[in-house]
């Protein structure tokens, strides 16, 4: 296809700025280490809270959806939208925690909960693991997505994209530091919500669908719309429903839903000018994330069922694809080729946009784990802050390349999805309950991340090969690696020694002062279980008002309403202190 000049002048306009942001912020992003990954600490909770639901809104993601839909319907989409628990309890149990600790990256937490010579090795190994390792596969994931938007709008390969892009978002992300990223994260943000409403508005519209009516009434649709899974189908029930809600939801770390809140969720907290922002950062985020962007996704899955069946009708109409890059996650950039010029150049910016967000902030976290937790706590103690910029900087280059690279050996969205899930799971509990359990150790950590990997190493392995070495279902495998390495990490925990007493009376001293570790928890575990249904029951009626179901989008809409208010006033009340 091909974009006109109006198309070509918005995704420019677009480069410009972001380049432009980059450049504004590099003076104050260079001063000092804090400023370049933390902004100075000083950031309010609607940017913050705005860059998280940003950076989630990768390339990757409006493809993820679509396959979920066109696989399973939008019921599909419980294996995350059962994420929702980990954030709310995030939010009303451990953001004002993160804010508290008064630390630079969730990993210097290690040395502040523990003590030893292990507890520094737990703070540099996971740099390397989470910094490197994980944060690889994760922007690999994003990658392999944005090369197949641009295959499919733009007819460029998955290496000139690649290259184009990355030059484009190291130069801003090196410069300007996580002060550049949130700025550009909230156009980025408004831009890609703009972009994903109206393209599904119009995609509605074409002739093909024949509205919204027409749409849900479609066969192939209308099989689709059960937001509910199927409780008759065992299978559906199980892998959709139970083990999202019974284990994955507290038992699985994973990038943004993280149990007791991590990696970047913990850095945009850690920037907050307070720990009220903190908290009111994540809070904006989980509504943002779950209940306000999915439906415009759910709704072009739907719509690309019409026009693209199977994944032969997508192979057959865009023979330029690699039989790597094929799929039903490139069904979503597939319905963006009917739009006209204008819009479509709105959203091949936005797509562009929510690629460099995720791309941007990865970098910035990962390079902040590299200088903070291993370079300047290992490699070089006395370092100044300028070198610690400078590192960030090199750091920044190197995990771009490296992910870059990586994307080849990757085939779609939901395949990085399951493997991040399966090398999290069994940790999730320890994360939840270090801040609390005192007989929690390093030990316990190492033990947890080493277990999990081996596992997720092994399945990875396992399921690649023409003749597995063991064939069970995908959610089989995830329990197993719950069940085992939960089992491992707490027996790790008993037969070894817990921190020294005046390391943990210290880490309490500053989490908790004088207060007691559950104070108000009654409180907050209502705020928990409202902030939930009333995420769910804004989710609920929102499709409901779409599928014209008015009675039900009422009802629903009153509850979640009455949830905001009961979340309020526990607010006014200081219960959630």
């Amino acid at each position: 296809m091909q974009l006109t000049s109006l198309d070509y002048i918005i995704i420019i306009s677009f480069f410009i700025i972001s380049l432009g942001i980059g450049i504004y912020a590099a003076k104050s992003a260079g001063k000092n280490s804090s400023e370049f990954f933390l902004s100075g600490r000083n950031m309010p909770w609607w940017l913050l809270g705005v860059s998280m639901v940003a950076t989630t809104f990768a390339a990757d993601t409006p493809g993820l959806v679509t396959e979920l839909v066109r696989k399973n319907g939008v019921s599909g989409n419980w294996v995350w939208w059962a994420m929702l628990l980990t954030g709310m309890l995030t939010v009303f149990f451990y953001a004002r925690l993160w804010r508290r600790s008064g630390i630079s990256t969730d990993l210097e937490f290690y040395e502040l909960r523990y003590s030893g010579k292990v507890a520094g090795f737990l703070r540099g190994f996971r740099a390397i693991y989470l910094g490197v390792i994980f944060n690889i596969i994760t922007m690999a994931g994003v990658c392999l997505a944005g090369a197949k938007i641009a295959n499919i709008l733009l007819g460029i390969s998955q290496t000139q994209m690649l290259l184009y892009s990355s030059i484009i978002v190291v130069i801003y992300s090196s410069l300007g530091g996580l002060k550049g990223v949130l700025l550009t994260d909230f156009i980025q943000f408004v831009i890609a919500m703009i972009g994903s409403v109206w393209a599904t508005i119009y995609i509605v519209s074409l002739p093909e669908i024949g509205g919204i009516s027409q749409l849900l009434s479609e066969p192939t649709v209308h099989s689709k719309l059960n937001i509910l899974p199927d409780f008759s189908d065992k299978e559906s029930l199980i892998t959709l429903f139970i083990i999202p809600f019974a284990v994955q939801w507290w038992s699985t770390w994973y990038p943004g839903a993280e149990p007791g809140g991590g990696g970047y969720i913990a850095q945009r907290m850690l920037a907050a000018k307070d720990e009220k922002n903190a908290t009111w950062a994540t809070l904006f985020f989980n509504f943002a994330h779950y209940a306000l962007r999915p439906w415009p996704w759910i709704i072009v899955g739907l719509a690309s069922l019409v026009i693209f069946p199977d994944v032969s009708s997508i192979n057959e109409t865009f023979p330029g694809l690699t039989k790597e890059m094929q799929g039903d996650d490139v069904a979503y950039a597939a319905m963006m080729t009917y739009l006209p010029a204008g819009l479509l150049g709105i959203v091949l910016t936005s797509l562009i946009a929510a690629f460099m967000s995720t791309i941007s902030t990865q970098l910035n976290w990962g390079s902040s784990y590299i200088v903070n937790d291993f370079y300047a706590r290992f490699i070089n103690t006395e370092a100044s802050e300028k070198q610690k910029v400078i590192v960030g900087r090199i750091a920044t280059l190197i995990l771009m390349l490296c992910a870059a690279l990586f994307s080849f050996y990757l085939q779609s969205a939901k395949d990085v999805f399951d493997l991040l899930l399966q090398i999290g799971a069994g940790t999730g509990l320890l994360f939840i309950l270090r801040w609390f359990w005192n007989r929690i150790n390093p030990y316990s950590e190492i033990a947890a991340m080493v277990i999990s990997f081996l596992i997720a190493f092994f399945f990875f392995i396992n399921n690649k090969m023409d003749a597995p070495l063991v064939s069970i279902p995908s959610y089989w495998q995830l329990i197993l690696g719950v069940v085992i390495t939960t089992i491992g990490w707490i027996i790790t925990t008993l037969v070894t020694q817990p921190t020294d007493t005046k390391t943990l009376d210290n880490f309490n001293q500053i989490i908790f002062g004088n207060e007691s570790k559950f104070k108000n928890v009654g409180a907050k575990i209502v705020a928990f279980f409202a902030g939930v249904i009333g995420v769910y029951s804004f989710l609920f009626a929102t499709g409901n008002w779409i599928y014209g179901e008015v009675t039900n989008a009422v009802i629903l809409s009153i509850v979640s309403l009455v949830c905001v208010f009961t979340i309020i006033k526990l607010w006014k009340l200081k219960y959630l202190d």
